[in-house]
């Protein structure tokens, strides 16, 4: 995984493009009714129910667009949010509120979204060792932000991108002329190149479970698609070799039966590709 240091910068990056994309040379409608010296305040305000994310982050989002504003935080991230409660107050300049707002609004909606439902599918696997994983499967430009909100809703992060952690799926394994061949293939990259990168490998049946066992040096194996009795027999197959993980068809309703058969994870796109924002507002006090 990359370091925290990393992460915080990729949200840096996250909030300086969207700056530039949404006020390019100037905000004209606040800069065109609003004096530049005029103060103001504002509510974040809940409309919806769930879990609230990214209030940190819209502190950094003011921050960067102007750091004298301040913010007095009553709900803070992770926590249950119902209609009607206010999360934050913020305040300074009129027209440098304006100039977050949208931002902030879009980001708090996504995140929060993200980790109500990565909340609902951690709370299906309690009792069980299993854990919910998120996956690349995320809005373009804005992953780092969306990772940050799974951890917020209970759940854990997969590799954050193609560089920190090795997983050679099913057209890797092909285009590499099989499993053997591409695992063999990438250790020796990884010691030509001083890499100390996991290894992934995503099976596709039990014959390919026992080949990657067989090749060794895998972190972790993907059941891609398995159903739960394939999946109980990888499971006792793999025993303590190394970390299991399931994946495809993974929803509410299975997600459940495939912590049952005793993955240690359980990856879902659904985590940041499916959701509904939730909805808030920010509103002059």
């Amino acid at each position: 995984m990359i370091s925290e240091e990393q992460f915080q910068t990729e949200l840096q990056l996250i909030i300086a493009n969207a700056i530039r994309e949404d006020i390019g040379p100037g905000d004209y409608s606040s800069l065109a009714c609003i004096p530049d010296t005029a103060m103001g305040k504002a509510k974040l305000l809940v409309k919806d129910e769930g879990i609230i994310a990214g209030v940190a982050f819209a502190q950094m989002i003011f921050n960067f667009v102007d750091p004298d504003m301040e913010m007095d935080i009553f709900i803070t991230d992770g926590s249950p949010v119902k209609y009607g409660d206010i999360v934050f107050h913020v305040s300074g300049k009129s027209q440098s509120i304006l100039k977050a707002e949208r931002l902030v609004l879009n980001s708090m909606q996504r995140m929060s979204a993200i980790a109500t439902k990565t909340q609902q599918y951690q709370r299906l696997l309690e009792g069980t060792k299993c854990k919910v994983l998120d996956t690349r499967k995320t809005t373009p430009g804005f992953r780092a932000a969306e990772k940050w909100a799974v951890r917020i809703g209970g759940g854990e992060n997969h590799r954050f991108a193609l560089y920190d952690m090795v997983m050679l799926k099913d057209n890797h394994n092909d285009f590499a002329t099989g499993i053997t061949s591409a695992i063999s293939k990438t250790k020796q990259y990884l010691a030509n190149h001083h890499l100390d990168l996991k290894i992934i490998v995503e099976a596709r049946s039990l014959q390919e479970v026992s080949e990657i066992l067989d090749a060794g040096g895998v972190y972790r194996i993907l059941l891609d698609n398995f159903d739960y009795e394939m999946t109980r027999q990888a499971v006792k197959l793999i025993g303590n070799q190394c970390q299991t993980e399931s994946s495809g068809n993974i929803n509410e309703k299975t997600i459940r039966y495939y912590a049952d058969c005793g993955v240690d994870y359980i990856s879902s796109g659904a985590l940041t590709h499916s959701v509904y924002n939730m909805d808030l507002s920010l509103k002059a006090v």
